[in-house]
């Protein structure tokens, strides 16, 4: 068994022999996990807007989005394989699954932090002549703006760990290190898909967590 020192020489002479593809493997990651990101804020933010509006679709939209986190991922990119347009293109399959299992706390967050704004200062707004578009515009969504970047957090970090399993069915990304590294049983090769993935986890979380203090309301002295 190799001593620890000499383990980790052997996986930075990879990294450095392996660097450029590496890199090109991290990029489709971010590719994967940022078109989903953007496709799910599109869909989840709107739909968590609606069920503040129309409380009888709130219980079968997050119903819908609680079914799909259910799903284990393999499974669900199997199911998606048939799809017309879509499971002929692996990368538009790794998409579209990311950005189904990324709407649940898109929904979630955008709904309480919506309906966890001060009914006082709502009434108020609505007291002073502003619209249901203005009241969310201006009051509503600026209130909640934090609790809807935390949801925005948790599901760009799923997006990431997911990713990595969209290398099973041919979309590339770190995965396919990591896929790589357990069929030649190679340490090396399974950390250089792992790390890059883990960091870019971390410095989502650290930005978008940055952010949503930033967003959160001043809180009353």
């Amino acid at each position: 068994m190799l001593c620890p020192a000499r383990q980790l020489m052997n996986f930075w002479n990879f990294v450095a022999q392996n660097k450029l593809e590496i890199a090109d493997l991290t990029l489709e990651h971010l590719w994967m996990v940022g078109a989903a990101t953007l496709f799910s804020i599109a869909i989840g933010i709107p739909l968590g807007i609606l069920i503040t509006r129309k409380p009888a679709l709130r219980k079968p939209v997050i119903a819908a989005a609680n079914i799909v986190q259910t799903i284990p991922s393999l499974a669900l990119f199997g199911f998606l394989l048939p799809a017309p347009w879509i499971g002929d293109r692996a990368g538009r399959l790794a998409v579209l699954a990311l950005t189904l299992y990324a709407l649940l706390p898109l929904i979630r967050n955008t709904y309480t932090g919506i309906k966890g704004v001060d009914r006082a200062v709502v009434e108020a707004a609505r007291g002073m002549g502003l619209t249901d578009w203005q009241l969310l515009s201006k009051v509503e969504l600026p209130l909640a703006a934090s609790v809807i970047i935390a949801g925005v957090r948790v599901a760009v970090v799923i997006s990431i760990g997911l990713a990595t399993i969209a290398a099973a069915i041919g979309a590339g990304g770190l995965g396919e290190l990591i896929f790589r590294g357990l069929a030649m049983v190679n340490n090396d090769v399974i950390l250089a898909g792992a790390i890059p993935a883990a960091l870019m986890a971390l410095s989502a979380d650290t930005l978008l967590g940055w952010l949503e203090k930033r967003l959160s309301p001043p809180r009353a002295a």
